[in-house]
């Protein structure tokens, strides 16, 4: 091939794929190569023999580099999948993981499909759950809370872009449960910062470029937990669920919290590795 020919985009993937590295790489590079150039999945496979032109060459290359220096792909292409639905991510957003999606598993199975109800997610981020929920449950009401307003914008576009009206959002701080006052829930659901705030695994990985104050936690990474768990049961109806979702070594400590509460039929569900994920418990009725 001439050094100044065009390569074939599946010769740009697997070049890419080669210089990333590990079981991810070539599904990295194929999302980075898709972003530039603006095209689904399915039309790489059709036209992988044709030329990349070299600004769009130029463009991948700059992603690629960026990646290798370790940014996020998701942050990198702005969008992550989550449930059924194509979520803008940003630097002010943690980033949606396929496990969290046992949360909301959990929740629909607790949310009758022909009742109007009222549902809050605490710490919405890019607002994963609170629209897969809605999505699900369109007859319920949604409130999605978090303490950034610069996240809870890129939630608000992300229903905006999906179109689900039934969700509204609230800027709350420390205070977990200031933007529920006066209101009683019938499922209230949260991924909150649970990493303790020494774990070497923050200076890792992806988890080096999200919001520090989305991921850690205190000493035990239970602060947040403590204060989720502790206030809950004010602001649910009786017999309304609280979900949490938590590390894989939590799930004594949080059931503990769950039952010195008052909550019933705690338990703790474990994720497709067969880890611990998320705790749930039911205000009496």
């Amino acid at each position: 091939m001439p050094a100044d020919s065009e390569p074939s985009l599946r010769q740009v993937v697997v070049d890419a794929s080669g210089r990333l590295g590990g079981a991810e790489a070539r599904h990295e590079a194929e999302l980075l190569l898709l972003h530039v150039l603006q095209r689904p999945r399915s039309w790489l496979f059709a036209h992988a023999t044709d030329p990349l032109p070299a600004a769009e060459q130029a463009a991948f290359q700059a992603l690629l580099d960026r990646r290798l220096a370790g940014e996020p792909v998701a942050y990198l292409t702005g969008r992550r999948g989550f449930w059924t639905l194509d979520l803008e991510v940003d630097p002010a957003t943690l980033i949606p993981r396929p496990e969290t999606e046992l949360l909301v598993e959990l929740a629909l199975d607790r949310l009758p499909p022909d009742r109007t109800l009222q549902l809050a997610d605490l710490g919405t981020g890019s607002g994963a759950i609170a629209l897969a929920l809605a999505s699900e449950r369109p007859q319920a009401q949604v409130l999605a809370t978090d303490a950034s307003v610069a996240a809870l914008a890129v939630a608000a576009r992300n229903a905006a872009r999906h179109e689900l009206g039934n969700v509204r959002f609230a800027e709350g701080g420390l205070d977990w449960y200031a933007p529920l006052h006066g209101e009683r829930f019938d499922l209230i659901a949260s991924n909150p910062p649970y990493i303790a705030s020494d774990d070497p695994h923050l200076e890792q990985g992806d988890l080096r470029f999200e919001p520090a104050t989305a991921l850690a936690s205190g000493v035990d990474g239970l602060d947040d937990i403590r204060r989720i768990v502790a206030g809950g049961g004010d602001h649910l109806q009786p017999g309304g669920w609280l979900l949490i979702e938590h590390g894989w070594d939590q799930g004594d400590a949080i059931r503990a919290l769950f039952e010195q509460a008052g909550y019933t039929d705690v338990q703790t569900v474990q994720d497709l590795e067969q880890r611990d994920r998320v705790t749930l418990g039911r205000r009496p009725a």
